[in-house]
């Protein structure tokens, strides 16, 4: 039986994007605004310090101010979950204990990138995180960024064998490993997609939700298509994903973040500005998301 804290979590997550000033700061103004828009529009909870909120490029004391500041703003109207991963396992265990974790809802913790340790070596990452933490984890298999999978066995392994192990945000793009994981982990493990354009399918097919980009620019849309597909109406999922499909496309054609900012300086809740080593998407790209979103219904 799932408990509370996974009933919240099965929905639509959202990665926050940290908005930038034209200098460079963070601008905390343009973060309340986008803290707003998501809850507003119907997500089910935020997650910080995720990769699209450019966090490789963030100092630690800056990320220390977004933990503080977003717990703030959200203000308890959705949980919220905390980004901590790293290649350095050591690194992981101290920044769990150092940073002001009380009122997360989770921890959302990145396969160890860069280094491509071996299967076991993921686990017994995972396993030195799981026991440091002190909130729930929730794996994040991303290999397009880490470098190497994290296999089907492997996750059902830290799901069976690892306490304090709650999910899995998986975004490895492949369909058969995600069914896998769904037809055989335990009961209360909570498989969430990390792949916007096949979410809804992926929730035809037993997950659990996701931890979305889109839902950045698309709140309101993409959590009430989540929504539907979770409750079986998939002649309603459908409509609103097929609506957001060339979004997608556009969103991620040639950066995560560059594209999401895009949508949302068009919108006027940030700005188009960024920290090396991304830069806003080219000119054409701009003018075929501008087209998009002028024609967006």
């Amino acid at each position: 039986m799932q408990t509370m804290l996974q009933q919240q979590l099965r929905g639509t997550g959202v990665a926050l994007v940290t908005p930038f000033s034209a200098n460079g700061a963070i601008d905390w103004n343009a973060l309340e605004k986008l803290i707003d828009h998501v809850i507003n529009g119907g997500v089910n909870y935020v997650v910080t310090l995720g990769t699209t909120g450019e966090t490789p490029t963030l100092s630690s004391e800056e990320k220390l101010d977004l933990i503080k500041f977003t717990f703030e703003k959200v203000n308890k109207r959705v949980p919220v979950v905390v980004g901590i991963g790293d290649y350095n396992t050591q690194d992981v265990v101290k920044r769990l204990q150092s940073c002001p974790l009380d009122e997360a809802a989770a921890i959302l913790s990145v396969a160890p990138y860069y280094s491509k340790p071996s299967q076991e070596g993921i686990f017994q990452h995972y396993k030195a995180v799981a026991a440091a933490s002190p909130k729930p984890v929730i794996l994040y298999n991303v290999p397009g960024r880490t470098g190497r999978n994290m296999t089907a066995a492997t996750t059902l392994r830290i799901a069976n064998e690892v306490e304090n192990v709650i999910a899995m945000k998986e975004a490895s793009g492949d369909m058969v490993q995600c069914m896998e994981i769904v037809r055989s982990k335990p009961k209360d493990f909570l498989v969430i997609s990390g792949d916007d354009a096949v979410a809804m399918p992926q929730i035809a097919c037993g997950m659990d939700g996701v931890i979305s980009v889109a839902a950045n620019f698309f709140a309101k849309d993409f959590s009430a298509m989540v929504k539907a597909a979770l409750a079986n109406n998939f002649e309603e999922a459908r409509r609103l994903h097929y609506n957001m499909l060339e979004g997608y496309d556009l969103m991620f054609a040639e950066n995560n973040p560059a594209g999401i900012k895009a949508f949302l300086a068009y919108a006027g809740i940030v700005e188009n500005h960024f920290r090396l080593p991304v830069v806003p998407v080219s000119s054409e790209l701009e003018a075929k998301i501008n087209k998009y979103l002028a024609a967006y219904k």
